[in-house]
């Protein structure tokens, strides 16, 4: 997820309330499930979320008593809480009901029967409005499993006073910065190329733009083809050309934003918690900062930014599922979404949401941040997603020792292998 659940920021504004808002929510954690004089305990696991209590209650008031929606918070990091929800549901637990899922875990937690297929009208309901991309990381076999409540996606942020005009290409970014450099001006491209997940959404972003297919469509198979040989020579060029932090290989989201805050950067390709983050710190240097796509590799093909997010998904081992589905509806609903947007910093997935007015001021980059959601790359849909997660950023770190047709090879055959572990269950 790299980006995606892990990395909100809420408005400046509203920034001083979170230590409050979850100590208010930390304690329901500890909670055990059941009902209170006979209404169904709806228990949503989901990871910390400042204002997601207020939605709770709004939920809670609209279903008249016919159910209560506890909010038990999720550990912040994405690993510990993924290790929570699959130490319990394979235990078969009752006690989990509606759970917050990052998108890449959709699909494993289908294929292993934790989760309920959406059907009828809660399906339709759910597909009504929401943009394509968000749909797919919710299907698993042409099924829906979950039930896309918000989304992200990076931005390149870019110093005004340094580039007039953003940069179409990797290359023509990575040249501005060494004109940039050889006037003695901040001149660094900023991102995330550390060991983990971040390194793999660059990554996954680079093969996407330049068409490339990392698995087969049915996501069965390793493929690896040209396109994506094309982007390990872009990361390759990109992490040896002068430009990039010296941390560059160590760097992960929020050092990135702090670096490119304290003023040696004129580039940073990063989520859009950047932008009230930035606000608050520097408001001089954020008025020097605008946003725009991130670059692709050719400049007459757009890129494709990939995306992050949280889906919605029903436990298989809910006692009450027809509850749980309401609840999940009411949780990510346009007015739902648009709150959290605004006061979590959390982009929706239903489209209408950007054209509120109440966006306005919250996401000033709302239209550049759609145009890259209608047009995005997902990562590898498959339930083996966490293995090849893995193989792929230990192959790709560094990325200046990639060597673009050796390391693909090496990546077909990892990923082959991690395919067979069809995800990494208990």
């Amino acid at each position: 997820m790299a980006e995606s659940a892990r990395h909100r920021r809420r408005p400046a504004a509203r920034a001083g309330a979170v230590a409050a808002a979850l100590a208010l929510v930390a304690p329901l954690a500890a909670c055990g499930s059941g009902g209170d004089g006979g209404t169904p305990t709806i228990n949503l696991y989901y990871p910390p979320e400042q204002n997601l209590q207020k939605v709770v209650d709004d939920c809670n008031a609209e279903a008249q008593g016919r159910y209560r929606i506890a909010y038990r918070v999720l550990p912040r990091q994405a690993d510990d809480q993924r290790v929570q929800l699959v130490r319990r549901l394979a235990a078969g637990d009752t006690g989990m009901d509606v759970l917050g899922l990052d998108v890449t875990w959709t699909q494993e937690f289908a294929s292993a029967d934790w989760i309920r297929e959406w059907t009828g009208q809660d399906r339709a309901d759910v597909e009504q409005g929401t943009l394509a991309g968000p749909l797919d990381t919710a299907r698993y076999q042409g099924k829906l499993y979950g039930a896309p409540k918000n989304t992200n996606v990076q931005l390149l942020w870019y110093r005004t006073d340094l580039v007039p005009q953003p940069p179409k290409t990797w290359d023509d970014m990575i040249k501005q910065a060494q004109d940039l450099k050889a006037q003695g001006k901040p001149y660094q491209v900023l991102t995330m190329g550390a060991q983990y997940e971040g390194l793999v959404v660059l990554y996954n972003t680079l093969a996407e733009s330049a068409g490339g297919k990392i698995l087969s469509d049915d996501g069965k198979q390793a493929v690896m083809d040209a396109g994506t040989v094309t982007a390990l020579d872009q990361l390759r060029r990109f992490a040896t050309s002068g430009v990039t932090s010296p941390s560059f290989s160590n760097a992960t989201e929020d050092p990135v934003r702090l670096e490119f805050q304290s003023g040696g950067g004129a580039f940073q390709v990063n989520w859009p918690f950047v932008y009230p983050a930035l606000q608050e710190a520097d408001p001089e240097l954020a008025r020097k900062v605008k946003w725009a796509r991130v670059p692709g590799i050719d400049a007459d093909t757009p890129s494709k930014v990939t995306i992050g997010g949280v889906n919605l998904a029903v436990s298989a081992y809910s006692t009450h599922p027809a509850e749980s589905f309401e609840a999940a509806r009411c949780l990510r609903n346009a007015r739902n979404q648009r709150f959290s947007a605004v006061n979590d910093g959390v982009p929706p997935t239903i489209e209408q949401v950007y054209d509120d007015p109440e966006m306005d001021e919250a996401y000033p980059m709302k239209e550049t941040i759609l145009e890259e959601l209608k047009e995005p790359a997902t990562r590898p849909l498959t339930p083996a997603y966490q293995s090849i997660s893995t193989v792929m950023s230990a192959i790709l770190s560094p990325p200046s020792a990639i060597r673009p047709e050796q390391t693909a090879d090496e990546l077909r055959d990892a990923i082959a292998d991690a395919l067979e572990s069809k995800g990494v269950l208990p």
